[in-house]
């Protein structure tokens, strides 16, 4: 995700955004005094975008009296690593579990394993291929990638070649974006070839390379869609190194440079994303499962299109925060 580091700010902002989720009361605690613990397991710790469903995780903790434990892998391919963090979790004896796979496969053991000791779990921002979960909540992602395409078409006239960052391959939101840019592009818009698609694995600096290559395989390109911030950081480096401010590039995801783009002119668009809700509703349906109620199977915490002309929207501002 977003490789800036979470400022104090945005923490106050997203509290502030949160406000507007459906609370009831806290759960009481033990006897003891002790609080209950649930585990979220991010795909990273330390960038804008997690720090953000951390925020929203430990206000649901709030409000329905859980202690939040916090940990994650380094990169999100290490997918051993964020299953030996399940693994501490169990040992700890915590009462539930929010997780964001790395890979749609590879977490699967781990999350059949929580429903064998019925220890309830949540997947959020990103699908797993397993059945043994409560709720999923996250951005509907293929239609984020639907609204890429729309307005790639639109800015292009709907016509042009246009180029595909792609994230890493085992990440089931990057393969939903794609597929719903693809798709879109596809059916609605048949003056506009993608001409090539490459991925920049987990890195902006992959991301600019594999730009920089398919760029140099075709010159005649006007558009780029890149499917989560690093690719698009990656893309608009090597579009911005290369001199080509007429290719138009539409990103997911915000970053402080993506936004100047916006406002130059260079990025057409920035698929917006609500981690704060991620985090919140995660926490809040173990919770409700603790008490004997349910939650939705999937719970949709809303897509938004960025461009220049709703920038200063306070709605979009909230979910900005300090990258503006």
């Amino acid at each position: 995700m977003n490789k800036l580091a979470f400022p104090a700010a945005l923490l106050v902002t997203a509290l502030l955004f949160g406000a507007g989720c459906d609370k009831e009361p806290a759960a009481s605690e033990t006897p003891s005094g002790a609080r209950h613990v649930i585990a979220v397991i991010p795909k990273l710790t330390n960038t804008v975008f997690w720090q953000s469903v951390l925020a929203g995780a430990q206000e649901a903790g709030r409000d329905y009296g859980y202690e939040i434990i916090w940990d994650g892998p380094n990169r999100e391919t290490n997918s051993a690593r964020q299953i030996q963090i399940v693994n501490d979790a169990i040992a700890r004896q915590v009462e539930g579990v929010v997780l964001a796979p790395v890979d749609r496969q590879d977490l699967v053991p781990s999350v059949d394993r929580l429903a064998e000791l019925n220890i309830p779990c949540v997947i959020i921002d990103s699908g797993l291929d397993a059945v043994h979960f409560i709720s999923f909540a996250s951005t509907d992602n293929y239609q984020g990638g639907v609204l890429a395409a729309q307005r790639m078409g639109h800015v292009l006239g709907g016509r042009g070649n246009v180029l595909v960052v792609r994230h890493i391959a085992g990440s089931h939101a990057a393969v939903k974006r794609v597929s719903g840019f693809v798709d879109t592009i596809a059916n609605d818009f048949p003056g506009i070839k993608i001409v090539d698609s490459e991925s920049g694995q987990d890195s902006a600096e992959i991301a600019k390379k594999v730009t920089e290559e398919m760029l140099q395989r075709h010159p005649d390109v006007q558009g780029i869609f890149a499917c989560n911030v690093d690719m698009s950081v990656g893309a608009l480096e090597a579009l911005q190194e290369q001199n080509r401010p007429d290719i138009k590039m539409v990103a997911f995801d915000p970053d402080k440079s993506l936004i100047d783009g916006l406002r130059s002119g260079q990025v057409a668009a920035i698929i917006l994303q609500n981690p704060y809700k991620m985090g919140y509703e995660g926490v809040k349906a173990v919770a409700l499962h603790n008490q004997g109620q349910s939650s939705p199977r999937l719970i949709d915490t809303g897509v938004e299109v960025l461009t220049s002309d709703n920038l200063t929207d306070p709605r979009i501002m909230r979910l900005l925060g300090e990258q503006q």
